[in-house]
């Protein structure tokens, strides 16, 4: 058993909201739960009534109604949660409309904005106004092509509030990457920023916008904010109007209560085989996960100052900005955490006074490479928990924490994914922290390890999977109506099990490993790329015939290395080089953009013709490859052996 690096004190476990929580939970159901060990055993054992005593305990604000909590309780997918509950996702995000601050603003130009409690309930209630205006209601989609700014939370907000799904897009996505997951789910309405600000450089985003909606079917309206400059000229979108003067100031804020799992968030996968999964959340689900993740796993307070480094296109958006139901500020960034230079984000976790600071663990070891020592050189004594996820946290990382940021904290390596919206497995403020592991399963998550066949297993690494039913799990995917994909996408390798596809241990404390990705999604730096985004822009180039891209494990992280097969005659110089990372970084992302491009005088494939990623993945690695007679040409497979180009 590894030695914890940090063991929380007697007082701080003592006024921990899971320890509140034991305490309310053994009184109410005569139980003598003693330990957080037998809370989390209770959890999962009764997980009816765990979710149901996290319900109270969070205040959610619910008509409940009768019967039973959980039905078709062996049944993955089918069982229902709280079939008779109606809620509304945005009246428990607004529960508090006073003049404490709701959201603070700010970017790397310097900018700072603070809104009140009250002035976000009364823009929620105009910006309703103008979609119920236009006649969205629920079960309608209005998307997001935002920055990470207050109207994000805002037109996210008035769109929940009427029971219709918000989707959103941060906006480094190219055209095509927006259209393949826009064009699914044929939004009403679009909201987008005239631009955005990134390293120094002032981009645009109305030009990407003026392709983009003409190809959305059924879009009636493009709300544009004004972001980068003032009064932005919006001519060239059809049906645009100006965010200010959208919706009817004085409007009266109004919800539309809805069952438990009723759609709330439309998110998106990797697009690893095709376009996107469009995964559909419910607002019960999501909801209650977020209260007891932000209240038990965090610990999150009312009047906390919550942070966390995201984007509008990743679910920890979607997580962060549930924080306004425990009463938590959210302080939002938008920009690069090192413009102007590496304490940008610190300068204003000491000026905000945050409690719970929230990034990748990409991020910190960058600054650990950097040679930049926060603790050091900020006021960081409001500084209660740092959560790391995105991928795995290394151990060296951990030591880097407790040593340059500060050594009484709760460092939380957190997992689970878009798929959930939430974790499988995270911290916990009562539990000690252990170098390269995550804290805990999640409660009420039965989240274990299983080999090949279906076995649990603890001690040795296997696939991580979820063994009961959890409220989180997607309503399902859009355009899937007899759920099909759905269930061949999490439950077909183990019956009646969820299997989320990350290599993974079970330490013997109840700890968490997580290696990586299991499948042949690249995650450079956390971010879950899938390759047939780059493939779909890589093989529009003339000279290129086929591509194949995998994820090398390099310096801590992972690194995205791009192998074509080129028409003959044509060499791959730097020009040629330079026109593939352009086409994906224009079309995609630039977190798609290679590391390395190598040509291949051939790619392994199987007898069905479909590319094996995994395979030259493993040779990369001096990995074996399995079953090679599968191949219809597995001496392809020895070029990829040993190369050079790899090896710096």
């Amino acid at each position: 058993m590894t030695t914890p690096i940090w063991t929380p004190s007697r007082e701080r476990v003592d006024q921990a909201a899971v320890t509140r929580f034991r305490t309310c939970v053994n009184a109410r159901r005569q139980l003598a739960l003693a330990d957080y060990a037998a809370l989390e055993a209770w959890s999962l054992e009764h997980p009816a009534d765990f979710w149901m005593e996290l319900a109270r305990f969070s205040d959610t604000r619910a008509d409940w109604g009768d019967g039973p909590v959980l039905e078709n309780a062996n049944r993955m997918p089918g069982a229902r949660w709280f079939p008779a509950a109606r809620l509304n996702f945005a009246e428990n995000l607004l529960r508090h409309r006073d003049g404490q601050a709701a959201i603070v603003f700010a970017n790397e130009r310097g900018t700072r904005r603070e809104i009140a409690r009250r002035e976000l309930a009364d823009e929620v209630a105009r910006i309703a106004d103008g979609l119920r205006e236009l006649g969205v209601g629920p079960g309608d989609r209005v998307a997001g092509f935002m920055p990470n700014v207050p109207e994000a939370i805002v037109a996210m907000l008035a769109t929940t509030s009427l029971g219709a799904i918000w989707s959103s897009c941060s906006p480094d996505f190219g055209v095509n990457g927006v259209l393949d997951r826009f064009g699914q789910i044929t939004p009403k309405v679009l909201f987008t920023a005239d631009g955005y600000f990134y390293a120094g450089k002032t981009l645009d985003s109305l030009a990407a916008m003026a392709q983009v909606a003409p190809q959305l079917p059924g879009l009636l309206r493009v709300v544009v904010v004004p972001y980068v400059s003032a009064r932005p000229a919006i001519d060239a979108l059809p049906d645009a109007v100006h965010y200010g003067d959208f919706g009817r100031a004085g409007a009266t804020l109004r919800f539309t209560r809805l069952p438990f799992d009723h759609p709330v968030y439309i998110l998106y996968s990797s697009g690893t085989t095709g376009k996107p999964k469009c995964i559909v959340h419910g607002a019960g689900g999501t909801l209650l996960q977020h209260q007891k993740e932000h209240l038990l796993h965090v610990d999150l307070r009312e009047g906390d100052r919550l942070f966390y480094f995201t984007t509008c296109g990743w679910m920890m958006w979607n997580w962060l900005v549930s924080g306004l139901a425990s009463g938590a500020t959210l302080i939002l960034y938008e920009g690069s955490p090192f413009h102007p230079g590496p304490r940008v984000l610190w300068d204003i976790a000491a000026r905000e006074r945050v409690a719970i600071f929230g990034t990748s663990a990409k991020y910190l070891a960058a600054l650990d490479k950097a040679g930049f020592e926060p603790g050091k050189t900020v006021d960081l004594a409001a500084l209660r928990t740092v959560l790391s996820t995105g991928s795995p946290l290394l151990p060296e990382t951990y030591d880097f924490v407790y040593r340059a940021v500060k050594d009484d904290l709760q460092l939380s390596s957190i997992s689970g994914g878009t798929d959930i919206v939430s974790c499988f497995c995270l911290g916990s403020p009562v539990l000690p922290v252990r170098k390269g592991e995550i804290q805990c399963r999640g409660l009420g998550m039965r989240t274990e390890v299983f080999d090949d066949t279906g076995r649990r297993v603890v001690g040795a690494r296997g696939e991580l999977v979820c063994a009961a039913p959890f409220p989180s799990m997607p309503v399902g995917f859009w355009n899937d109506p007899q759920g099909t994909r759905y269930h061949d996408a999490y439950f077909a390798r183990f019956p009646d099990t969820w299997h989320h596809g990350d290599d993974a241990l079970e330490t013997e404390h109840g700890g968490f490993v997580i290696y990586g990705r299991s499948d042949a999604v690249l995650n450079p730096g956390g971010v879950r790329i899938g390759t047939a985004e780059i493939y779909r822009q890589v093989e529009q180039l003339p000279e290129v015939l086929e591509a194949l891209a995998i994820g090398q494990e390099w310096d801590g992280d992972v690194r995205v290395v791009l192998f074509v097969r080129l028409r003959e005659g044509i060499a791959l110089d730097d020009a040629l080089r330079a026109r593939i990372r352009d086409a994906i970084r224009r079309n995609t992302t630039p977190r798609h953009v290679p590391a390395k491009i190598i040509a291949a005088p051939d790619l392994p494939r199987t007898l069905s013709g479909k590319l094996v990623e995994l395979a030259v993945r493993n040779i990369v690695h001096g990995r074996p490859v399995a079953n090679r007679d599968a191949l219809a040409n597995p001496a392809a497979l020895d070029f990829f052996r040993d190369l050079p180009e790899l090896t710096t």
